[in-house]
């Protein structure tokens, strides 16, 4: 494969940073790693709480974060992703409002419904209203699937963690 005349000169005079503006991805992970490694490090925990105990699953959550960004971080080094040329097109640059409205309304009514409905019920419908704000015609489909796993996340957190979930009218409140 022979590159054009010119093309390694036009990539040496465009920067480093050419291409690499997915840095920013990893840069915001990390960053919300250390808060997360802050909050972990101040809480103050009680003696005797039993494993896993209150620092266990965001610890989870800060290796991960951190072994993300360091993966991106070296991806982005290696690889950088210069803009595709798209000739005469021009981008399409605007706002899904429709989508917005779809996610941000299943989060208000969540946030106000998870007293009554409960966990199960409340997070289902919220996780039905962000599929359909990203596009999704299968509304059967996706209340199952969200059912399925709001029940999976409570079950999860009351038993396999011991945190008490809101079960609303279907625990009698």
């Amino acid at each position: 494969m022979s590159a054009s005349p010119g093309t390694a000169t036009a990539r040496e005079d465009q920067g480093f940073w050419h291409g690499r503006a997915g840095l920013v991805v990893p840069g915001i992970v990390a960053a919300f790693s250390t808060y997360l490694l802050v909050g972990v490090l101040t809480m103050e925990v009680p003696e005797g709480t039993d494993f896993p105990g209150p620092r266990f699953f965001p610890t989870i959550l800060i290796v991960a974060g951190y072994l993300i960004a360091l993966l991106l971080t070296v991806h982005y080094l290696r690889h950088p992703e210069p803009p595709e040329e798209t000739g005469d097109r021009p981008h399409r640059t605007f706002t899904d409002w429709q989508a917005v409205a779809w996610c941000v309304g299943g989060f208000l009514v969540f946030a106000v419904t998870i007293e009554i409905l409960g966990w199960i019920l409340a997070a289902g419908l919220l996780f039905w209203c962000v599929a359909r704000g990203i596009g999704s015609l299968r509304p059967l489909f996706d209340i199952s699937l969200a059912l399925l796993f709001s029940s999976l996340v409570y079950l999860a957190f009351s038993q396999g963690l011991g945190l008490n979930l809101p079960s609303g009218f279907l625990g009698g409140f």
